[in-house]
């Protein structure tokens, strides 16, 4: 670790450097030396050139200009058309973050305004956009990091000492473990433990919201121990991936947790509902909104095809996989040229409602690891119109009925999802104009949404860029935020559209509408989403009719009098589409492991990718372990 920074130092000038150190992977260099700062004359690009690290030259936070003198001189520099919305300094890093609603004119061109504000003001500007739906999520998760800035760099500076430590235990042979605590042969709690001679890494670790008995994965086997762990890579937001990630942090992990941004902002939305639901049930919660933020603190976020090291012999890149906003295929190098593996986590192989196709192009690639959920031979989805046709038939009926429609949705994916068809199709007159009423965490996610528009398909991306076009700001749409408003809704005459959490009538708002509407033969239950082993949704939707509610020592017995309906509008590739990207696949793997769906369906995918392909498959069970190299 220290010979790497002394590398980098013999080959710049003497005394240009005050500080050095590390931010994960990246290494930073302050100086205060303002004239070496502006203009270095090529020695750190000659540098990075010959390590081939990202390094970052920034000024020493003692040379900034005070922040009231900075905040001043920016205003002056942005033109005011461009409608700066928030301006946040990060003294420690000498970097300023900068809200627009039009970056395009706060950048300059050719970037001449971040040439200026870097040369007046001696910070690093760095330009977003302004969300078009305040979040008060993401201000609170930037309160937490900002608060906590210095404790938060020293983090970083320690695990770019891990990163950069060498081989710390000695190798008589280089080899490549996967251990599976959850999700293999089942839908719920997908968990990976990744192991080398040298590291440890999980991948995901998430819980069974639709189970009791088995809700975590096996994090008592022998090969998991938590003060080896080196890393933790969520591959997206649901909580069947992320939702025992605070639970690591309250046994005492204190190491990284890699993700997108997006992901990161969703997923702590997420686990702060789960909490507040596992209170709602008189449950005691398995963590605490401080284990929560202590994750945050810990997360380092990623771009998509940004390439980082993680271990000495892991190196990460993350890929769209096309699931729910900030999805990512995780891809790792092992060791030096060793081995490559590509987790898919969840992954949808053709462009959504929001989000382009699952990324196939990798550099290397020996060993895929591939969802299957819909993998079985029957799972083929119908078509997109198809799909479009029934949903406007069903919303149409029940509404000439006089009726309510009642929609479980996934927090995020599947509600945005539905937000958008169902403006275009009231946009298109394809049904009448009429109030939907979101609850629930839907309009939080959907805020997060507008914050990250780089992350969406690029014609969702181009409407939310313009205020009348965004079908998010549709003034349909009607937030419900607390239960006197779900009473009025539900004491409301005629006819309307409800999206609530959880999508498997698993706890959370969508539970108590089901309780208010079910017995009304004129209202609708609509589900989209898949219903996990054990939900309520899925007893309902195998036509179970009465449904039984404990309450205490009293138990309610609700009969199911409204319509129900299953539309196959999913966020996972189907079976054709996960064959398909197999296929498209560049390079071909070399192996194939199946998880992440039901018994049969993981045998079954196993089985038609072995006879198409000429590949080897497996399909492991639960606390199985592969050596794959």
């Amino acid at each position: 670790m220290i010979e790497i920074l002394n590398e980098i130092l013999k080959d710049l000038p003497e005394g240009k450097i005050s500080d050095a150190g590390f931010e994960g992977a990246n290494i930073v260099l302050y100086t205060k030396d303002k004239k070496f700062f502006l203009n270095n004359e090529g020695k750190i690009r000659d540098i990075v050139d010959k390590i081939k690290k990202r390094i970052e030259l920034r000024p020493d936070p003692s040379i900034c200009h005070e922040i009231e003198t900075a905040e001043k001189e920016i205003k002056e520099i942005i033109p005011e058309e461009a409608q700066i919305d928030n301006i946040i300094f990060d003294p420690q890093r000498s970097i300023v973050i900068i809200e627009a609603e039009k970056p395009g004119l706060a950048i300059g061109k050719q970037g001449e305004n971040l040439r200026e504000i870097r040369s007046k003001t001696l910070w690093v500007p760095i330009i977003k956009r302004t969300p078009p739906i305040r979040s008060q999520l993401i201000e609170n998760i930037r309160s937490v990091l900002y608060n906590n800035s210095d404790e938060r760099r020293k983090f970083l500076n320690k695990v770019g000492e891990r990163v950069y430590s060498g081989w710390l235990r000695a190798k008589k042979e280089e080899w490549v473990r996967v251990s599976f605590l959850g999700g293999a042969r089942q839908v719920g709690r997908s968990s990976l433990l990744l192991q080398t001679p040298e590291s440890r890494v999980l991948l995901d670790c998430g819980v069974d919201v639709a189970s009791d008995e088995h809700a975590y994965p096996f994090l008592e086997v022998p090969e998991f121990n938590i003060k080896e762990l080196d890393a933790v890579i969520v591959s997206h937001s649901h909580l069947d991936h992320s939702g025992l990630v605070p639970y690591l942090f309250k046994f005492g992990y204190r190491g990284p947790v890699y993700c997108t941004a997006p992901t990161r902002d969703v997923m702590s939305l997420l686990l702060l509902d789960y909490v507040k639901i596992m209170r709602s049930e008189g449950k005691e919660p398995i963590y605490t909104s401080e284990e929560i933020k202590e994750m945050v603190k810990h997360t380092i976020t990623l771009d998509f095809e940004e390439v980082t090291d993680i271990t000495p012999d892991v190196r990460i890149t993350l890929y769209n996989a096309g699931h729910i906003l900030g999805s990512s295929m995780v891809h790792l190098h092992i060791g030096n040229g060793l081995h490559n593996l590509l987790y898919t986590g969840d992954m949808k192989f053709s462009k959504s409602i929001l989000l382009s196709p699952a990324y196939t192009i990798f550099p290397r690639l020996e060993t895929m690891m591939i969802e299957a959920t819909y993998g079985g031979r029957d799972n083929i989805l119908p078509s997109k119109r198809e799909v479009n046709d029934y949903l406007k038939t069903i919303i149409s009926d029940t509404i000439n009925k006089g009726g309510k429609v009642l929609m479980p949705v996934l927090g995020s994916g599947r509600a945005q999802d539905i937000m958008v068809l169902l403006e275009e199709f009231m946009r298109n007159k394809d049904i009448p104009n009429i109030k939907i009423y979101i609850d629930g965490l839907v309009w939080d996610v959907t805020a997060i949404h507008t914050a990250y528009p780089e992350f969406l398909n690029s014609s969702i991306r181009k409407q939310i860029f313009h205020k009348d076009n965004n079908p998010f700001l549709s003034e349909s749409f009607n937030r419900i935020g607390s239960p006197r408003e779900r009473k009025q809704v539900l004491e409301e005459e005629g006819a309307c559209v409800i999206l609530a959490t959880s999508g498997m009538l698993v706890g959370g708002p969508s539970v108590e509408y089901l309780k208010a509407l079910a017995d009304n033969p004129k209202n609708s239950l609509v589900f989209t989403c898949y219903q996990g082993e054990g939900s309520l949704g899925r007893r309902i939707q195998r036509g179970e009719r009465e449904i039984t509610f404990k309450h205490g020592l009293k138990h309610e017995i609700l009969p199911i009098k409204m319509e129900v309906y299953k539309v196959e509008l999913s966020d996972h590739s189907d079976r054709k589409e996960l064959v398909n990207f197999v296929y498209r696949c560049q390079p071909r793997p070399k192996k194939i492991i199946v998880t992440h769906g039901e018994n049969s369906r993981c045998l079954d995918l196993a089985s038609t990718l072995h006879k198409m392909f000429k590949i080897e498959t497996q399909a492991p069970r639960n606390l199985e372990s592969i050596r794959i190299k």
